[in-house]
């Protein structure tokens, strides 16, 4: 149901306190995300193995996690170290007990976590998490977090679309169906995606002018979930990342992130926040609407060119698939392309 052996984004590493632990479902998959004593995130399965206590009803001292039922103590690697009902000559085997260990990895202010067959950290760094070039290991300047109540395809499908923006996000300060035009753009494969090549905005895209200098900007999508828009000011970075994480077969967390070098911007977090929610919801708005039309007809139409990167989302979900059932390399199934439409 879901794609294996690739990193998600969990949470926004700042609503994670040094000490402190939280449950989060992922992938249908109970977890337990915390940060020790060092600072450092991990993140273990959610159960206790002894009766299925969630350990997250427990107590966390930094080092390890104490479940509220019987006191059984498990380490950040998912090891159980304790179990106080023992006594001292009943000879059992500690390391017979633990609940699974996710890697778990904390880059640019973003933690995120690997589903794979094991907790092998050789799997994990053949694809890595993304990292946004241009702003050092800085954290988020701003974060976003809004439930899609969609499966995960949907919701991706929905955020990559070219050609919604003037009937969903019309506003004064972005777009509106009276600025409609042609747009050409040109696509290449990238790592586990593709990338619409570097280029100067659209001439209704009036927001950017605020950030001025010489601007151009570049778009890439990678499996499992991840669209980073990257624009360049003449020598400052601004860079959306959106991440879209299934929670269930039918709900979608979608996390946007965003980063920037202009000083003058972080002041701004104040006024620049409601239109990110804004943008968000009308998002979560037009896939609410949706799911009512599916419940009646789930066959979805994908024209050429404006649902193109659509259709190439799907590919890739299949090379995906392919790739791990066969025991493969995986071959991304994208090739270099310009796309026209109207938007």
């Amino acid at each position: 149901m879901f794609l294996r052996n690739l990193w998600y984004f969990a949470i926004p590493g700042a609503s994670l306190k040094r000490g402190a632990m939280t449950r989060k479902i992922m992938l249908d998959e109970p977890l337990l995300i915390a940060r020790d004593s060092d600072g450092a995130p991990f993140a273990i399965r959610d159960v206790c193995p002894h009766r299925g206590i969630p350990l997250s009803d427990g107590a966390f001292d930094g080092r390890e996690i104490e479940c509220c039922y019987h006191g059984w103590r498990f380490d950040r690697t998912g090891r159980c170290t304790m179990i106080p009902s023992l006594i001292a000559d009943q000879k059992f085997n500690l390391d017979r007990v633990r609940t699974r260990q996710y890697l778990c990895r904390e880059i640019q202010g973003n933690i995120w976590i690997f589903f794979g067959d094991d907790a092998d950290d050789a799997v994990g760094d053949e694809n890595p998490p993304p990292n946004i070039p241009g702003v050092g290991e800085r954290a988020p300047g701003l974060s976003e977090t809004l439930m899609f109540p969609s499966s995960v395809d949907h919701a991706v499908v929905g955020l990559m679309d070219p050609a919604h923006g003037p009937f969903v996000h019309q506003s004064w300060w972005w777009r509106s169906q009276r600025s409609m035009h042609e747009k050409s753009k040109k696509f290449a494969p990238s790592p586990l995606g593709f990338t619409m090549l570097r280029h100067p905005p659209s001439s209704n895209s009036g927001a950017y002018k605020l950030l001025g200098g010489t601007i151009t900007t570049e778009i890439s999508f990678r499996l499992p979930g991840v669209r980073i828009e990257h624009i360049q000011a003449g020598r400052h970075v601004l860079c959306g990342l959106t991440a879209m994480t299934p929670i269930t077969a039918k709900e979608t967390e979608v996390n946007h992130v965003i980063y920037w070098t202009q000083p003058w911007l972080a002041p701004m977090k104040p006024l620049l926040r409601p239109f990110v929610r804004a943008f968000l919801r009308q998002d979560r708005d037009i896939v609410i609407k949706q799911q009512e039309g599916l419940k009646y007809e789930s066959n979805l139409m994908l024209i050429n060119d404006a649902d193109m990167q659509a259709k190439w989302y799907y590919q890739l979900k299949r090379a995906w698939e392919k790739a791990q059932q066969d025991g493969s390399a995986f071959e991304n199934p994208v090739e270099p392309r310009e796309l026209r439409w109207r938007s």
